[in-house]
């Protein structure tokens, strides 16, 4: 349903308004460069800067300039339940083909209210559900358990993982059962993660590398992985250059040097200092992108 390489897409600014028209461009490249998908509006598109009316828009655009050419993972996240029944219904009415929900930030729910949050969300809808486990942003943590009683509901599908903990992989394979689906959060860990029964990862660099990320992947789910290490050497220098600054910063940068957006980023997000550029050009170099 969903693997491989899928961009959390940027979200495009021209004078603090959502560029359209270099958004279509941004997904009509990532389709002929090979993306196995787009996430719509996640934390790389700046969600939390956008309107819920803006949020709609760049969904509803992203799937509108996809027609279902690749499949569209619509963010819909939000630490008000209500909200998010909101987003999810809204990415059901317009076509996207599955939902992407980060646990509620900020006010901390335990367990059982994680459970609570997301069989709302499931029973609300008709969608695949993706979770997004982040306790960098989120502060709290899923634990394997309450995955496993989640993924009991038909339509909680997979998990976007940013714990950065590979071995977690394996916990939830055996938790979840193997096909639910398992996407790394973390680019510099994609490899390992695969490596012990990931299908894919929701990728910050894949903005500004999509076919490279696409043959990284690709590779991996044939079992290919001498090539994979040796993609993965092309592009180590991005995945330390994409998070030196706050995401999504350096890979707007790196997008405005192939022309493809301006390097406007909302605040309180800031444009990347002159050190973090030079860092980001060498990698963009490394990876033979420039």
């Amino acid at each position: 349903m969903f693997k491989g390489s899928i961009p959390a897409l940027v979200t495009p600014f021209k004078d603090n308004k959502i560029d359209l028209k270099a958004l279509e461009n941004l997904v009509d490249w990532h389709i002929s460069e090979g993306s196995h998908g787009l996430v719509a509006v996640g934390t790389t598109g700046e969600s939390p800067t956008l309107s819920h009316e803006e949020h709609k828009t760049v969904v509803e655009a992203v799937v509108k300039c996809c027609s279902g050419k690749i499949p569209v993972i619509a963010g819909a996240g939000s630490n008000n339940t209500e909200e998010s029944i909101d987003l999810i219904n809204f990415a059901e009415k317009i076509g996207a083909d599955g939902a992407l929900v980060v646990t509620p930030y900020y006010n901390k729910p335990n367990q059982r209210g994680l459970i609570k949050h997301y069989t709302a969300l499931h029973n609300s809808c008709d969608l695949p559900i993706i979770i997004y486990n982040i306790p960098g942003r989120s502060v709290i943590d899923m634990t394997v358990e309450t995955m496993s009683q989640l993924s009991k509901l038909e339509r909680i599908v997979g998990v976007k993982d940013a714990t950065g903990d590979v071995s977690r992989v394996s916990d939830v394979r055996l938790s979840c059962g193997k096909d639910f689906i398992q996407l790394s959060g973390n680019d510099e860990v994609a490899l390992g993660f695969n490596a012990h029964g990931g299908v894919g990862c929701i990728s910050v660099i894949a903005n500004v590398a999509p076919k490279l990320c696409s043959e990284f992947q690709n590779s991996m789910l044939q079992g290919n992985y001498q090539l994979a290490i040796t993609l993965q050497d092309k592009l180590v220098k991005l995945n330390r250059a994409a998070f030196l600054e706050p995401n999504p910063c350096p890979i707007k940068y790196a997008l405005s040097r192939l022309n493809l957006t301006s390097n406007e980023v909302r605040s309180p997000l800031v444009a990347v200092d002159k050190e973090t550029e030079k860092v980001m050009d060498e990698a963009l170099r490394c990876a033979g992108i420039i």
